[in-house]
């Protein structure tokens, strides 16, 4: 795992990826969202990484969304959500 990902303790719903930029208002209500509901999940502003760390983080955004558009929420390494879809994370989160 990324060494500069921050963690937010909370109920495990699997494991939880969120890829936002720190000056994105639709990343900081989905962290908003994510902490209202509890969740434990890990998060990276991939705005304040540069060079060959930030190449990385984009390319593995690719693999979920291949607009790298943010934010973009991984679970469990396999079901990407993009955009703030509060419905949708609600959803798959089982809130």
């Amino acid at each position: 795992m990324n060494a500069k990902m921050k963690h937010i303790e909370g109920e495990n719903k699997g494991r939880v990826v969120l890829y936002a930029l720190s000056t994105c208002q639709w990343c900081g209500k989905t962290k908003e969202l994510l902490k209202s509901m509890n969740v434990d999940y890990f998060y990276i502003d991939v705005d304040l990484t540069d060079g060959e760390e930030r190449e990385e983080l984009v390319e593995e955004i690719k693999k979920y969304n291949p607009d790298c558009s943010f934010p973009t929420m991984v679970i469990n390494d396999s079901d990407p959500i993009i955009g703030f879809d509060e419905k949708k994370i609600k959803e798959r989160l089982k809130y």
